[in-house]
C-alpha cells in the first residue's frame, strides 16, 4: 500500500499534546519484592515509576515519608521502574537467516559468568581457552571480525585493540561485522586463532526502564550501580540519602513507587500531502495504515504511555476532505505573515 506523508506540522502538533503528559507519582508504603510492586503498580496505575529529570527527583523527596519506611535493615529505600535486563543478549550480526534454529542462543560462558561486575559488565569476550565472560564495554580488546560468504564464514583477528563499540565499527567497516558464533565448530576455529582475550559480537542493553521509555536520566549514588549483593538487577532510591539510586538483588521487600498518567481526549487536526492522485485517502484500509504509522512516529518519539488513536469522521461519514484553493491560499498567505514579521 502506498504510504502517505504527514505534514511536519501535524506530527509536531500530535507528540506536543501526547508527549507532554502529566505523569503522576503514588507512594505504596506496602512492603514488596520487585516482582510483586511491578504488578500491583500496573493493575492500579500505569506502571513503576519512570523518572526523567531532576524536577522528578524532587517531586519524590518532597513526597517520601521516612517514618513509613523503616525496615529491619536498609531503611527509607523505594522500588522505581528501572531494572537490568540480563536476558537481552544479542550478536552485533542481526540478520536472521544467518542463523538456523538455536544458533542463536548458542553460548559457552565460563563458570559464574556471567557475572555483570559491579553491574557494569554488558560486553563479551572470548578466552584463550574458548570460554566467554562478560566485560566492560570500555576495555581495549582485539576484536575478532566475520567475513561471510553466502554460507562459509571466516573470522579474522584485528590488528590492534580497542573498545566493544569501536570494534563493531571497525568489523562493520573492513569486513562484515564482529563475530557471531554459532556453534562449538566455530567457537573452536576462533579459538584456535587467538592467544589471548579478544572481543566477539554478543552484547546487552544495560539499565532499563519497565515501561519502556528511552529516559537516559540517571541519579546513582557514588558508586553505583555496584552489584555489591550478587544478582543486583533491580533499582530502589534511598530517601535517606536525597533520593538517590542503588541496585538491589530484586527479592528484598520495600515500598514501592507508582505513576499513572492521566486520561485525557485530544482531538488534532492532520493536514496530509497524498503521494499519487489516486490514492483515496477515506478507504477503510489507508485510514488503518496511516493509525499504524502515526502509532509508530509516537513510540519513535518516547511516548510510551497507553495511547488510543482514532479518526473522527465528519457530517458526511468522511473523514478527510480535500483543501480548498481558497483554503490553501489563504494559508499560504499567513505563513509569508509571520515569516514577514521575523
Amino acid at each position: 500500500m502506498e504510504k502517505v506523508l504527514l505534514s511536519i506540522i501535524s506530527a509536531a502538533g500530535l507528540c506536543a499534546v501526547l508527549c507532554h503528559a502529566e505523569r503522576r507519582y503514588h507512594f505504596v508504603y506496602e512492603e514488596k519484592n520487585m516482582a510483586e510492586a511491578r504488578s500491583y503498580c500496573r493493575e492500579k496505575y500505569t506502571d513503576l515509576a519512570t523518572i526523567d529529570h531532576m524536577n522528578d527527583v524532587k517531586i519524590l523527596n518532597d513526597m517520601a515519608d521516612l517514618s513509613r519506611m523503616n525496615y529491619s535493615e536498609f531503611s527509607y529505600r523505594a522500588w522505581i521502574g528501572l531494572y537490568d535486563d540480563m536476558n537481552s543478549w544479542r550478536w552485533s550480526l542481526t540478520n536472521t537467516s544467518f542463523y538456523k534454529p538455536g544458533e542463536n542462543e548458542f553460548r559457552n560462558w565460563k563458570y559464574r559468568e556471567p557475572g555483570n561486575y559491579k553491574g557494569r559488565e554488558h560486553c563479551v569476550n572470548m578466552e584463550h581457552n574458548g570460554l566467554w565472560r562478560d566485560g566492560w564495554c570500555e576495555f581495549p580488546l582485539q576484536p575478532v571480525c566475520s567475513d561471510i560468504t553466502g554460507s562459509n564464514v571466516t573470522f579474522v583477528l584485528a590488528p590492534t585493540t580497542m573498545s566493544w563499540s569501536d570494534a563493531q565499527s571497525y568489523c562493520r567497516e573492513h569486513h562484515t561485522d564482529l563475530a557471531s558464533v554459532r556453534n562449538m565448530e566455530e567457537n573452536q576455529k576462533i579459538r584456535e586463532q587467538i592467544g589471548q582475550v579478544v572481543w566477539i559480537g554478543l552484547s546487552r542493553e544495560s539499565w532499563k526502564w519497565l515501561d519502556g521509555s528511552r529516559s537516559t536520566f540517571r541519579y546513582w549514588k557514588t558508586g553505583e550501580p555496584d552489584n555489591k549483593y550478587w544478582n543486583a538487577m533491580c533499582v530502589a532510591a534511598d530517601f535517606g540519602n536525597s533520593g538517590k539510586w542503588e541496585d538491589w538483588p530484586c527479592h528484598y521487600k520495600r515500598a514501592f513507587i507508582c505513576y499513572s498518567v492521566p486520561v485525557s481526549k485530544q482531538v488534532i487536526k492532520v493536514r496530509l500531502v497524498k503521494q499519487s492522485s489516486s490514492l483515496d485517502l477515506n478507504d477503510p484500509a489507508v485510514l488503518e495504515d496511516m493509525l499504524k504509522e502515526l502509532r509508530q512516529n509516537l513510540r519513535d518519539q518516547g511516548v510510551t504511555q497507553d495511547v488510543r488513536l482514532s479518526w473522527r469522521k465528519q457530517a458526511d461519514g468522511k473523514v478527510f476532505h480535500k483543501e480548498k484553493k481558497k483554503e490553501k491560499k489563504k494559508r499560504n498567505k499567513i505563513r509569508m505573515t509571520r515569516k514577514s514579521d521575523l
